[in-house]
């Protein structure tokens, strides 16, 4: 009895052993994976930005009309969707936010929760999510496909930088598409909130709405929602770019380095507005 009972704690010891152990090379690799994405990550910025400033103007007739063609498939293709989302959540958040702090009587605080919700944080999320939905993804197939069909090869050997040509017109074209997207769902979504309002018959005039909406606002606000654009568009951007660039990829490693490429942006994005929240508040 006594010697099943042993033979039966050994295998148990054994089993939590291999276990743990199973456990460490996971943790380990997941580590390991998260440095080598974040210095391949930051090479690739860095390269990037180093091309924008030396290589901009160089080959001018060929970059400048992919840059536009980037800012019109990022941003003027998305601005009906962007239209219409920002329409729909200005009447559900907007709307009834207004409706409620009119019915417990503290509609003077309008404009600052417009502008905490929608200006800081709202408008920004959702355009970057909106962008990497359509866009992102688009970027790392056609990335990756081009990598493992071996067109990134020759572009070098015919002595085009692949970085000028496929990254820098997407990181331009993004990073400005975001802010534009940005800018147009705050109008739509303030504006549609304010209509919800006044159907419920929120006595709110539309002189004093907007008056408080100017009033909530501060120069910060401008400079934060800048920045934060920019960087959420640079991000994803770069990210989807060295998701499609950053190994030799089989076709049918694409559609696992898209996956990749969605989980790190969105995670990179509520980091970086993290970041910007506590600078504010810091500020």
């Amino acid at each position: 009895m006594s010697k099943t009972l042993s033979l039966t704690q050994l295998a148990e010891e054994r089993t939590q052993t291999f276990v743990e152990r199973a456990h460490s090379n996971y943790t380990g690799r997941t580590l390991i994976g998260i440095i080598r994405d974040i210095r391949g990550l930051g090479s690739l910025l860095l390269i990037t930005l180093g091309v924008v400033a030396i290589k901009f103007n160089t080959a001018g007739a060929v970059i400048h009309p992919l840059v536009r063609r980037h800012i019109t498939r990022a941003g003027l293709r998305l601005l009906p969707m962007t239209a219409f989302l920002a329409f729909a959540l200005g009447m559900a958040v907007i709307g009834q936010t207004v409706l409620i702090l009119n019915r417990y009587g503290v509609e003077n605080y309008v404009g600052t929760v417009m502008v905490t919700v929608v200006m800081r944080e709202l408008g920004p999320i959702m355009a970057a999510l909106l962008v990497l939905a359509r866009i992102g993804t688009a970027n790392v197939i056609e990335l990756g496909t081009a990598r493992a069909m071996g067109e990134v090869e020759a572009l070098e050997a015919l002595g085009i930088d692949p970085i000028h040509y496929l990254v820098v017109p997407r990181v331009i074209g993004i990073a400005f598409s975001i802010f534009a997207l940005t800018i147009y769902f705050i109008m739509f979504a303030l504006m549609s909130g304010y209509l919800f309002a006044f159907v419920e018959g929120v006595p709110l005039l539309p002189g004093d709405y907007f008056r408080q909406l100017a009033n909530a606002l501060i120069w910060q606000d401008f400079m934060l929602l800048v920045l934060k654009t920019i960087s959420f568009g640079s991000f994803i951007a770069v990210m989807t770019c060295y998701e499609g660039l950053a190994q030799p990829l089989h076709l049918e490693d694409v559609s696992r380095a898209t996956t990749s490429a969605v989980a790190k942006c969105i995670m990179g994005v509520v980091l970086l507005d993290a970041v910007f929240i506590i600078v504010y508040l810091v500020v």
